[in-house]
This record gives C-alpha cells, sequence and structure tokens, in this order.
C-alpha cells in the first residue's frame, strides 16, 4: 500500500476499533512489548509524527536543540491529533522521548499513563528487573480497562504477533531478492500503517499486500543496492528520495522497519511467556541505548549487508538525536574499516527544506561507489 493508503486504512480500522468500544494505547519506544496491551485487549498505537509541518507550541517546551522527532510528537500532541488515546505508555528509551512524554502529560494529561523503566544494560538482575516491570504494566492496564493479562492471553498474544512478523520477514525476503519485489519504500509503508492496526487486520492486509508483490511482474536488477540504518524515520519520503535516484533500499536496520522483526523467543516460552519478553526485549535489542552492544549492532549490519548483497550502507539519524549520532559515527568508522562504503546523514526531522540537500548527498554517494542517475 502507499504510504497515504496506509495512513487511510489505519485510520479507517483505528475508527472502527474505536467505535465498537475498543480501547487504544499509545507508545513510541519499538522496547515496549505490544503483546501486553493485546493481552489486555488494547489496541496498542505507535506515537508517529506524520504530517507535522511546525514545532511552535512544542518549541516552547522542547528547545530548538532537541531532536526534531520528539519535538514534532509533541507538537502534535499539543494540538490534540492524539486525543483519541485512552493511555500513553512512556519508556526511558533517551532523554529527548521522555522530555516528549513528560512535557505533554503535564499539558494534555492522557486518561491513563504507565512508566515502563526498561534497563540499558542485558545482566540476569535486569533481565529480573524487567520482568517484574512487565508484571506492572499488565496489572496497571488490568486497573486501567478491566481485562486480566493471564499467561493464556499473553501467549495467544505472542503467536499472533510472531505470524505478523513471519510475513514481515517474507516482506523482506521479497525486498532482498536479486531483483526485488518489493521497495523499501512500499516495505516501510506497511510496518508504519500496521503500527496503527489491530493485529488480525494487519495480519490479513499484510498477507495481501505480500501476495500482490509476488505476482507483479520481475523489475530489473538495480544498480546500487542500499541498507538504510538508523534512527526514528517514519518519513517514507526520505526513502522514496533515495530510490528515485537509483538507489534501491533493500534491507534496513531502522528503528521504524526491522529492528523490532528479528527479535526471537527462547525455547519453552509458553512456560513462562513474561520472562520470554523480557529476555526477548533485552537480549534482542539493536537500539543503541543499550549501552554495551555496540558490538553485535555492528554484527547485524554486516550480516544484514552480506545476506542483502549491498553495495554500501546509509546511515541516518535525526539532528541532536545524541543516541543515533554518536552510534551511527562508530558504525560508520567499523564498517569502512570492513571496506564497506558508508554515507552517513543527519537531518532535520520534518524540514522539506533539507530534501534537497539530502538528495544531493546521497547522489554523490551513489556516483562513489559506481550507480546513480
Amino acid at each position: 500500500m502507499s504510504e497515504s493508503m496506509g495512513r487511510d486504512l489505519a485510520g479507517g480500522h483505528l475508527r472502527t476499533w474505536r467505535d465498537g468500544g475498543g480501547r487504544v494505547v499509545g507508545y513510541a519506544c519499538v522496547l515496549t512489548p505490544v503483546e501486553v496491551l493485546d493481552a489486555a485487549g488494547v489496541l496498542p498505537f505507535r506515537v508517529k509524527a506524520l504530517g507535522c509541518s511546525k514545532t511552535d507550541r512544542a518549541d516552547a517546551r522542547l528547545s530548538r536543540f532537541n531532536c526534531g522527532f520528539c519535538r514534532s510528537c509533541l507538537q502534535l500532541a499539543l494540538e490534540g491529533a492524539f486525543d483519541f488515546l485512552d493511555g500513553v505508555i512512556e519508556t526511558n528509551g533517551c532523554d529527548q522521548l521522555r522530555g516528549m512524554f513528560e512535557n505533554w502529560q503535564y499539558v494534555a494529561p492522557a486518561p491513563w499513563f504507565h512508566y515502563l523503566k526498561v534497563p540499558h544494560v542485558v545482566t540476569p538482575e535486569s533481565l529480573d528487573y524487567l520482568e517484574h516491570e512487565l508484571r506492572r504494566l499488565a496489572a496497571a492496564l488490568e486497573r486501567g480497562f478491566g481485562a486480566a493479562v493471564t499467561d493464556e492471553r499473553l501467549i495467544e498474544a505472542i503467536e499472533r504477533r510472531e505470524r505478523i512478523r513471519a510475513s514481515l520477514g517474507r516482506l523482506a525476503d521479497l525486498r532482498e531478492r536479486p531483483a526485488p519485489a518489493v521497495t523499501g519504500s512500499e516495505a516501510l509503508s506497511e510496518v508504519i500503517a500496521g503500527s496503527a492496526l489491530p493485529p488480525a487486520v494487519f495480519q490479513e492486509l499484510l498477507d495481501e499486500a505480500i501476495d500482490r508483490f509476488e505476482r507483479r511482474p520481475a523489475p530489473p536488477a538495480p544498480a546500487r543496492r542500499l541498507l538504510l540504518g538508523g534512527a526514528a524515520i517514519d518519513d517514507v519520503e526520505l526513502v522514496r528520495d533515495i530510490e528515485s535516484l537509483g538507489g534501491a533500499v533493500v534491507a534496513d536496520t531502522l528503528c521504524f522497519g526491522s529492528r523490532g522483526v528479528s527479535l526471537e523467543l527462547s525455547e519453552g516460552w509458553r512456560d513462562a511467556p513474561v520472562r520470554a519478553l523480557a529476555e526477548r526485549t533485552l537480549r534482542g535489542s539493536t537500539c543503541p541505548r543499550m549501552y554495551d552492544e555496540l558490538p553485535s549492532r555492528l554484527e547485524l549490519v554486516l550480516a544484514t549487508a552480506a545476506r542483502a548483497r549491498v553495495d554500501g550502507v546509509v546511515l541516518v539519524h535525526n539532528k541532536f538525536c545524541d543516541v543515533h549520532g554518536i552510534d551511527n559515527a562508530l558504525l560508520r568508522l567499523e564498517l569502512e574499516k570492513r571496506g564497506v562504503p558508508v554515507l552517513a546523514l543527519e537531518r532535520e526531522y520534518g524540514a522539506a527544506a533539507d530534501r534537497g540537500r539530502l538528495r544531493t548527498r546521497t547522489q554523490a554517494f551513489l556516483e562513489r561507489i559506481g550507480g546513480g542517475r
């Protein structure tokens, strides 16, 4: 589905869910285990900043030296764009994200609010801590919305999400073909639309889209294949710009993208589903918020690049994003040591005036690695 179609479909199904008495809870961090919300009968809605064209109200509370994505999300919240939410989950993904949530709740508090604390290191103690936090989240959802999160309901929710992850894996396989059957912008549109859909609806629409992609005539093999990695990028137009210049985005490690798809559950997870979610969240995280996990993030990029046979890597972060800005610089150095061409892009989130500069730099990079138009 196109970006606009995805937005319209998600909005229509969201209205149907709300009209039927369904509750919706917003979250922003990919490390929020949505299965717990599913098990409580609540629709998880990932907070995005699509369509935000100004940040004047947000700038009065978060300075211009804060991440543009966080400021844009806050702007939409202050304008009432998220008033349909019945609750909000804040996480400690980064200080700027926390500042966005805290200002949002100070000015226009949601009817239900929960702070989910996710550790930044992987140790036996941090796993115990996160398991406790997930049980606190389940109890808070039960108090707020009346549905008990039992192990049986949680197992059903995890199995639904695992089926969706399997379909997203099929989508990734189509994108990584020698002649990709789906573009990077199409794949990102699917994921973004799914972050606002009931899981059963997302599964149906996703499988229908994959079937359409598989039936399309095979396109010519692209001149240059790229892996796109980095921060909270929900801007399909950015990917479309890269593709219009002759670069095929055949793989990604984006926060809005494949970052949450590759997480695997431990053996025997049905015996202790809460513990299994805690372990997958921490051990499988490739977010730079995890202090000691740079080697695993580098390994993921290298493995994905090799599997997708990419010619270069584009690492993107939003201006003033500390965690991804530093991480991308370290990844670039390590990748270049291994002979992988890298383009590091810092962008002003939502700024139309920035597109020309990004297109110029991308075109120069494609020409450097032997492709582009």
